[in-house]
Formats: structure tokens, sequence, C-alpha cells
């Protein structure tokens, strides 16, 4: 067991996981590409929680940068201190992860903000948004997807594959925030890793 070796491996895969999540929440801000839906305040509202750029995103960032940074520490006492901290910050980024999660989940299951045809005329609002009454089932029937929205016209596969893409980044992010709280917590309680007090055939 090493545990520099865990928190190295941990820092290096969330960096990429978070630049998906901040790009994926960039994107649903953006409709189709067009800044006037936001401007408007058409976007649905989990998108603009923004839990993908300070949640899954900065904040896991800053994990994986301090994992990097205490992968290199030496020494029992600094070593165990890092951990205490190590500690601290994969509760942090493990609680952002999982709301980001949250999150994606709802605003995929809630259906998109879009314009619609109701009996009034043509409204903005949640046309799929599950109800007592209706099944729960616009990802499953796609012909929903092109013929509910009249404006953005893209925006349920634009929504449904951004919020995917990010539920399942911070998903695995809260997996790996899991995993090296309890890394951390081993480190903490037995220093840098059994692998390092292993005798060499040569030393015998």
């Amino acid at each position: 067991m090493c545990v520099s070796r865990c928190l190295r491996c941990v820092g290096v895969s969330l960096v990429p996981m978070a630049i998906i999540s901040i790009v994926s929440n960039i994107l649903l801000l953006l409709p189709e590409l067009n800044i006037q839906f936001l401007l408007d305040g058409h976007v649905t509202r989990e998108a603009t929680w923004a839990t993908g750029l300070w949640g899954s995103g900065f904040l896991v960032l800053l994990g994986a940068r301090s994992f990097l940074r205490s992968s290199k520490t030496r020494g029992c006492c600094a070593f165990r201190s890092q951990m205490l901290c190590q500690m601290l910050y994969s509760f942090m980024c493990l609680l952002s992860a999982a709301s980001c999660c949250l999150v994606s989940v709802t605003g995929l299951s809630q259906g998109p903000l879009c314009l619609y045809n109701s009996t009034s005329g043509p409204t903005w609002g949640a046309p799929l948004k599950p109800l007592p009454n209706r099944h729960v089932g616009y990802l499953y029937n796609r012909t929903l997807w092109s013929g509910v929205c009249l404006e953005p016209r893209t925006v349920v596969q634009w929504n449904v594959v951004l919020f995917s893409v990010m539920g399942g980044a911070s998903g695995l992010q809260t997996l790996l925030c899991t995993a090296n709280l309890l890394n951390s917590l081993l480190g903490l309680i037995l220093g840098q890793g059994l692998c390092q007090y292993k005798v060499s055939p040569g030393s015998v």
C-alpha cells in the first residue's frame, strides 16, 4: 500500500473530470451557443446554479492540486499533518462533487426551460417537467425531444447530453474523493505506506 501513490493518482484523475464539468456547465448556460437566452433568464435553474463551475470544477481542482503536492511530502510528522489536511480537502471535494451530481440528476429529470405552446399560447416554462398525473418518461420518448420546445429548438438534446456528462463526471469524482478520504485516513494512521518498509532480497 502506498498512500502517496494513491494521492497522486486521484489528483491526476480529478483534473480532466473537473475540466469536463466546467465546460459542460458553461455550455448549459448557452443553449445553441446563444448568450441571449441566458441574458433573458431563459436557462434552466440547475444550470444557473453553476455547480459544475464551483463544485465539480474549481473546488475539485483546488483539492487535486493539494493531493498532488502532498504526494511529495516526506517525513513522518509532516506527512501525517498533511494527511489530516487531505482528509479535509477530500471531504470538501466529496461534498462539492456530490452536490453537482445531485443537481445534474435533478436538471436531467426536470427537463429544460424552453418556449412551448400552452393553452394560453407560446409560453416559457418546463413542459417536460414530471407531474403527478403524467408518467415520468420524456427521456425514453424521443418524439418529445423535437416536438415540444419551439425555442431553443435543440434544447432537450443539449440538456440531456450535457447534464449526463456533468453528472457522470461528478459521480466519478464523488467515488474518487470517497476513496481518497479513506486513503488519507490510512495515511494518517500508518504513515507514508507499507511499501517503503518492505525488505528487499538483496538486503537479507
